[in-house]
């Protein structure tokens, strides 16, 4: 993020509501940042993960927006599409 995006969400996060509601969609979030950024890490477009995965590629653009939700079995192919494997982990 930039330092004013960062300062922008420091400045939200004093709000507990709002610290409360990010706090529930912080794994919303993380999906979305790791799948674009392996996607572009590989220098590889949403048409070319879409070939590999059988995923249409208007859903993984969905999916990078974090405009619907992917199931485990979306999951776990996107990670063979992106030659990683998925990892869960409850920390």
């Amino acid at each position: 993020m930039t330092d004013h995006l960062d300062r922008f969400l420091e400045d939200q996060l004093k709000d507990p509501t709002f610290a409360e509601e990010w706090e529930r969609s912080k794994p919303e979030y993380e999906v979305m940042k790791l799948l674009v950024e392996a996607r572009s890490e590989m220098g590889m477009s949403q048409s070319e993960l879409a070939r590999r995965t059988g995923i249409k590629q208007p859903n993984i653009s969905r999916l990078e927006r974090g405009v619907c939700s992917p199931t485990l079995e979306t999951l776990d192919a996107l990670a063979r599409g992106l030659n990683k494997k998925l990892r869960i982990d409850f920390v």
